[in-house]
């Protein structure tokens, strides 16, 4: 892919986003974690890195990228207005509020951020009506939107609801005939949680893709177009949310790896019983674990 295009300008400019939500001297993700997190080609994460290198924002050295300065808005790259997809819309707008601390009652100007994540007005305002189903939006009385934000209800509300999708999912999950070809994206699954446990000392940064690629496979299984709204947006919400909290994060994911684990275990003998009991502690855990990181990101 050509530096030009347009999809390396999109995504190097949302790498700067990345890289403006850490603090020098913290590391990048992997060039595989980069790339499923931006959905391009890891030739495309390696052409951003080099520029970045290049400039002086990173540094990169093998599999190490340290951040080594904050990107200045004059290093963006020229977007042209062509419309972005409805679920990048949606990935750009979540992160926008889940990593930038839009506090609760912002109102939205809906034309600044129209030309931000390159829709049109109308788009952004059809996309907001369908976002105020979450609760995460809402109208203003005199017309014109208004940010609810993310608040510890909310994220009790969330985690809950999570836990009934998530339980029912594994019910149906588990009564499936073996032909079906959920059992082997859990041995797929099973295999890249054993990979990482064996790498987690340098790898454990790449946990959050991991347990949101776990937790869509156990939700497809669950036929509903309500609930595969939902769980889209728990999704994004828990991946992001699950980057804020640094503090023992090696030993914390290493924990949920064995949690995920004993889930997969259980199902894979079609245990409904220890299925269960396995995914109420881990969904549990991962509770405490986003309103821990709400906390760290209040304080910092």
């Amino acid at each position: 892919m050509a530096r030009t295009d347009e999809r390396f300008r999109a995504t190097f400019n949302a790498v700067l986003d990345e890289c403006s939500a850490l603090k020098p001297g913290d590391l990048l993700a992997s060039e595989l974690a980069l790339a499923a997190q931006f959905d391009v080609s890891r030739t495309v994460i390696r052409s951003i890195l080099e520029r970045l290198d290049m400039i002086g924002i990173v540094q990169w050295r093998g599999r190490q990228k340290a951040l080594m300065r904050m990107p200045r808005q004059d290093e963006r790259l020229t977007v042209s207005a062509s419309q972005v997809s409805p679920e990048e819309l949606e990935r750009q707008f979540l992160y926008w509020i889940l990593r930038f601390d839009v506090p609760p009652g912002t109102p939205l100007n809906v034309a600044e951020l129209a030309r931000q994540f390159r829709v049109s007005v109308h788009g952004l305002q059809e996309f907001l009506a369908s976002l105020s189903r979450f609760g995460l939006v809402k109208r203003r009385p005199k017309n014109g939107w208004e940010l609810v934000g993310f608040t510890s209800d909310f994220a009790i509300e969330l985690s809950d609801f999570r836990m009934m999708i998530e339980l029912n999912a594994i019910s149906q999950l588990i009564a499936l005939p073996d032909s079906h070809q959920i059992w082997h994206r859990i041995e797929e699954l099973d295999e890249a949680h054993r990979a990482l446990a064996a790498a987690i000392d340098a790898r454990f940064h790449d946990f959050s893709l991991l347990d949101e690629r776990f937790h869509l496979t156990i939700g497809s299984i669950t036929r509903n177009r309500f609930v595969a709204e939902f769980q889209k947006v728990i999704s994004l919400i828990f991946h992001y949310h699950y980057q804020w909290d640094k503090k023992d994060e090696r030993e914390r994911n290493a924990a949920a790896i064995d949690e995920h684990l004993r889930l997969i275990a259980a199902l894979k003998a079609r245990d409904e019983t220890a299925a269960l009991a396995a995914a109420r502690d881990h969904l549990g855990t991962s509770k405490q674990t986003l309103l821990s990181s709400l906390r760290i990101h209040a304080l910092s």
